[in-house]
Formats: structure tokens, sequence, C-alpha cells
């Protein structure tokens, strides 16, 4: 612990004026702090005079709520912010800029008017890269954590994918790249840009903002992509941030990233759908897919064509068998039609002259009965028929004397006239 104690006089009658306290907490503090201090602190401000000198505002927050905790003004006189500033760019390629985490080393200053401030005389930039590691792990935890991970590497592409919502700046020359590569292809994309900035203090929010509003009218696009061409490893951490990479991870459409650095994978490249490296890649990416979907849709075509070939060719033969088949049976039936038609030729012959011979044989016995019943032979067995004068046969009572008669015999026919009739 530092020594606070102050051993001063506090009555009314040893007062001492304003700037005697200050020079004495001046005096205090320089007596105290006499070789320069290593310290670590966030950039809350930043601002380059015209004469050279740079102005900047340090702050401690908090773990939880990300109140200050502490704060401070610093400087860096023109002296020395060109070889602090050309050694942070060497090793960061970044510049010194609001939002990082930065150590410095400082010499703890007072003025009488102006009052606490440091003094900046070097600075460490491993530490801003670690800095920038420690919360590009702390978001990849936070979003495991909250279990929105894997939700946009879930969602299903779309092939082709035609109806692009590009998240990007105009002057990009990351974009007219992207432009560039989908011009050259025979597809006929649909892309809508949707500008935001992707480097400064205000980006964050300007992406937030750009993926708020495709959410909004994620009916009308199948993909999204993030574009932007390279940049410092500083410029690109922005891209590690929980909000951008929160958005990212659960969004309702696929995400390709294009954000141009070859070497680091940013924590919004591992929650999108699918990461290319470049601007240019995501449009190869989009037109391969288009191209795998045209070969998909010719194969099926071919698929198609070969399967109604087959297919004509297999009822072809069958129709051929079926054909020979038919004409083979039809013989076989026809064959057997005759067969049967012979047969029953053959059987109605033989039962019409069955028919016949037994016609014959109950004529000869009707005609042998007939013979036997005739009245010829009736006649030659010593009967006669009795006519009268109209020739038609007459009974006793039909009679009367006086009627002339004819009465046939066997022999011949008599001819007489009733002269007596009696009943036996």
């Amino acid at each position: 612990m530092f020594d606070t104690r102050c051993d001063i006089a506090a009555t009314p009658a040893e007062s001492i004026t304003l700037l005697d306290l200050q020079r004495m907490v001046r005096a205090t503090l320089e007596s105290r702090f006499v070789a320069p201090l290593w310290i670590s602190a966030e950039v809350s401000e930043l601002k380059l005079n015209r004469s050279g000198h740079c102005y900047l505002n340090l702050v401690e927050k908090g773990t939880n709520d990300g109140a200050p905790r502490a704060e401070a003004r610093a400087m860096i006189w023109r002296s020395a912010y060109t070889t602090i500033a050309a050694k942070f760019a060497a090793a960061t390629g970044a510049t010194l800029a609001a939002g990082i985490g930065i150590l410095v080393r400082v010499v703890v200053t007072y003025h009488e008017v102006y009052g606490f401030s440091l003094q900046i005389v070097d600075i460490d930039p491993s530490y801003t890269l670690g800095e920038v590691e420690r919360r590009r792990r702390q978001t990849i935890a936070q979003l495991h954590d909250d279990g929105v991970w894997d939700m946009n590497h879930e969602l299903r592409l779309p092939r082709p994918a035609l109806r692009i919502a590009v998240i990007s700046s105009r002057t990009a020359a990351g974009y007219q790249d992207f432009m560039n590569e989908l011009r050259r292809t025979p597809y006929r994309f649909a892309v809508t840009l949707v500008e935001s900035l992707m480097q400064g203090d205000t980006a964050e929010v300007s992406i937030i903002a750009a993926l708020d509003y495709v959410a909004a009218h994620e009916e009308e696009f199948d993909v999204v992509a993030i574009i932007r061409g390279g940049g410092s490893t500083s410029d690109l951490a922005l891209f590690d941030s929980y909000r951008i990479a929160s958005h990212v991870a659960q969004f309702p459409l696929p995400i390709v990233t294009g954000i141009g650095h070859d070497k680091d994978v940013s924590v919004a490249d591992m929650v999108a759908h699918t990461m290319c490296k470049t601007p240019t890649a995501v449009a190869t990416l989009l037109v391969e897919l288009a191209d795998a979907e045209i070969s998909t849709i010719e194969s099926l075509a071919q698929q198609l064509r070969d399967s109604v070939v087959a297919r004509i060719g297999s009822e072809r033969l069958r129709l051929e068998r079926s054909t020979s088949e038919l004409a083979r049976s039809s013989a076989v039936m026809l064959n057997g039609w005759r067969l049967g038609l012979d047969n029953a030729e053959q059987r109605i012959h033989d039962e019409a002259r069955s028919m016949i011979r037994r016609a014959d044989e109950r004529l000869a016995a009707v005609e042998s009965i007939v013979e036997s019943s005739s009245p010829k032979k009736i006649l030659r067995l010593g009967f006669a028929i009795v006519r009268g004068a109209d020739g038609r046969r007459v009974n006793m009572d039909a009679v009367a004397k006086g009627d002339s008669l004819s009465i046939e015999v066997a022999e011949g026919t008599i001819e007489g006239v009733v002269t007596q009739k009696r009943k036996n």
C-alpha cells in the first residue's frame, strides 16, 4: 500500500491557499512517482491536435456493468507521438483509436490549473494484441453459453441462391470485386446492397442496423453476404464483437462472410453459415451453387431421358413378346375352336342321323299303325263304308228311307237306296 498520510495543520488559523494546496499535491505526486510507470487502460477518447500533440482519455471499466471505475486524462507530446504511433502501427497493423486497450508507460503529472494527468512516453503493442485475443475468447465463450453458436450453421443454404443481400460499403474495393465476379457469369443474380460502415467507431452499430433491415425483409432474400476488403488486425477485430457475432449466429437467413483476411478467422466468420477468405470467393461460392444446381438439373434430365429410353425399349420388347404370345395363343385358340367346331359338326351329324333314324323308326311304327288301321285293310276284313249322296259318311240317324247311299267295300262301290233301317 502507498502511504497516503500528509502532516498538515488543519485549523482555521493555519489555513493555506488553493494554490498552496495544489503545489503541495504536485510536489507530493512528483516525489512519490519519480520514475515512469506501466499502466493498462482503455482509450475512451482520442484527439490529435493540429499542433501534433495527441490528447486521450483513459478509462478502466467494471467487469459487470461496464461503468468506469477509474478515469484520467493523458497526452502524448508531439515529440514522442510519431515514434509511439509508428511503433504501435508496425506491431498491430492499426492506429491508436478509441475503444482499444493499451499498455503504456506514463509519467504522473499534476498542474495547478489543469489538474491530474498522465504523459505517455512509451507503449507496448503486444498488450493490445493480447487484449484483442482476450475479448475474442470471451465472445466465443459467451456465444457457446448462449447456445447460439451453431444456429446459422444449421440453416439450409438455398441452391441456387440468386437473391442476395450484401452488407458492405458501396465504395469498398471488395464490393466491386464481388460484383465484377458475378457479372462474368450467365446467371441473373438479384443483388441488394445494404450499405454499412465497415470500420470506425460507429461501424458496429451500422452493421447491426444493416442486419436488422435484412431480417425485417427476409422473405425477399435467399442469402446474406457480409463482405469487406483486407485491413489491419485492429480493424478486423470489429468482427470479433459479441453484438455482431450474436446477430450473425441467430440470423434467420444463411450468412456468407468474405471479410478479406487470410491469416485470422473472426468470430463472425466462425458463427456464419459459410466463411470465405475474400469477397471474390463469396461470389465464386454463389456461382458454384448455381453451377451445381444446373449440373443437378442436367443430370436429372439425362437420367429421365435414359429412364424413358429404357422404359420404351422395355415396353417395346414386352409388346413384341405380347404380340408373339397373342399370335401363338390365338393360333392355339383358333385350332381349339376349329377342333371344337369339327367335333360339334360331327356330333351334330351323328345326332342328326340318330334323330333321323329314330324318326324313321317312329315313322315306320306309325305307318305300321296307320297301315293296320287303314280303311282298305278294314274293308278287306269285310267292313264297308256308307256315304250319303253328298259323299259324306253317314250313320243310322242321318239316313232315312228312300235316301241314296254309296257303299264302299274292298272290291268296289255299291249304289243303293234305303228301303228299311233297323237299330241293334
